[in-house]
């Protein structure tokens, strides 16, 4: 029987009786966009899985038309000339959830389907182990495009999975990927057709669990912690930064610009 762990909220989770964490995204009203309520839901999930020791795996899914959109641009439009000390405690949360994942025992499996974009749906897919596509899956940074800049490590963790010139493209000229560019590009581990995307995430994650638990813990740990320390050297770093872009006229340009549905025009102010 599935035991609920969290079964309300903007961030489910349940225990299958083959150790399978069914982590979901839950807000499909807003495309799973991050605002600080949800990223503290998001932080406690992850953290439950870290204290439950019948996890054997996790599969991320998001919930809705999209696995995850980034942050709540409405949210963030609203706040005005607080934005800066909003999105300095959203950046707080979406790094140690990002971090939490990264240091997570259990093999972490994202199945995405429609926009994996911003810190927060692109970051996830970063921080994640595996990562299945459906064919339709689209994947985008969208930092600088919104006049920010990447967090939830994607600094380090997008290097070490396409390398430095094909992070640098990706994140200075913010294309939107394919399921297949991202696949080429290293970005992800499968694509697969849409309608297959739920039984070959939970197939995958099903193996995961029928593996030595500690032998893949510390092999994923052996992995991560080649790249770890010059990762929580850079959270710092891109929360600060994050912070002081969300506080320029450029920043607010982007917000109105997403919400009127129009190019932004940048000043450099």
């Amino acid at each position: 029987m599935t035991d609920k762990l969290i079964d309300s909220g903007p961030v489910l989770l349940d225990l299958d009786p083959d150790g399978i964490a069914h982590l979901r995204l839950n807000r499909p009203e807003a495309s799973n966009g991050m605002d600080v309520p949800f990223l503290q839901a998001l932080h406690a999930a992850v953290l439950r899985c870290h204290g439950e020791p019948r996890v054997r795996a996790v599969l991320l899914t998001g919930e809705g038309p999209h696995f995850c959109a980034g942050g709540d641009v409405r949210t963030f439009a609203a706040k005005g000339e607080h934005l800066p000390d909003y999105l300095r405690e959203a950046t707080a949360w979406l790094q140690i959830s990002a971090s939490a994942l990264l240091q997570l025992q259990a093999p972490v499996v994202a199945a995405v389907h429609g926009y994996a974009a911003g810190g927060g749906g692109f970051g996830l897919v970063c921080a994640s182990d595996f990562v299945i596509a459906a064919e339709s899956a689209k994947f985008m940074s969208g930092a600088v495009r919104a006049g920010m800049a990447p967090d939830a490590g994607v600094s380090v963790t997008l290097t070490q999975l396409v390398g430095l010139r094909k992070a640098i493209e990706i994140l200075l000229t913010n294309p939107t990927l394919t399921a297949a560019e991202a696949l080429e590009a290293g970005l992800i581990t499968r694509v697969v057709p849409d309608a297959d995307l739920a039984a070959e995430a939970h197939a995958l994650a099903l193996t995961l669990t029928t593996g030595a638990p500690r032998a893949l813990a510390a092999t994923k740990r052996l992995l991560w912690g080649g790249v770890g320390a010059t990762v929580a050297d850079r959270l710092a770093e891109e929360a600060r930064t994050v912070s002081e872009l969300s506080g320029t006229a450029d920043a607010r340009e982007a917000l109105a610009a997403v919400l009127e549905r129009r190019t932004p025009s940048f000043t450099g102010r």
